[in-house]
């Protein structure tokens, strides 16, 4: 699995998300240990509340499936700018991360790819410690 690969699963999966509060598209494609690929869109909800990020979908339908190690994710947008994922999905994220390494992060915007670190965008995360 390459890197484009995971970008367009991403993409194809923000096409399924169900936004009609913000109008605003996410979908997410997780690298999973085993070589797997996961995805997850955006779900709103008329109470805010209740509502789910495409990353926590994607994690959660991967670690639903066994997966208990993330490589990397890929998270695409309607939008023109890249979106940065929210501190709970970035905790989310830092679960799963490779004990020995670190989960690239590929944000995908209108505009291109950008990528990043999770360590970089969750510095000192909370860890299970063994």
């Amino acid at each position: 699995m390459d890197e484009k690969d995971l970008i367009d699963a991403a993409r194809s999966a923000m096409r399924k998300a169900y936004a009609p509060y913000s109008k605003f598209l996410v979908g997410a494609s997780v690298l999973a240990g085993s070589g797997k690929v996961y995805v997850g869109c955006n779900v709103e909800n008329a109470s805010y509340g209740l509502s789910i990020c495409a990353e926590r979908a994607a994690v959660f339908n991967a670690v639903g499936s066994g997966e208990r190690e993330i490589q990397a994710v890929a998270i695409a947008v309607s939008t023109g700018e890249v979106a940065f994922p929210c501190g709970a999905c970035r905790q989310v994220l830092a679960e799963f991360a490779p004990k020995d390494g670190d989960t690239r992060i590929y944000l995908v915007s209108g505009q291109g790819v950008e990528e990043h670190s999770l360590a970089s965008l969750l510095p000192n995360a909370f860890r299970l410690t063994e």
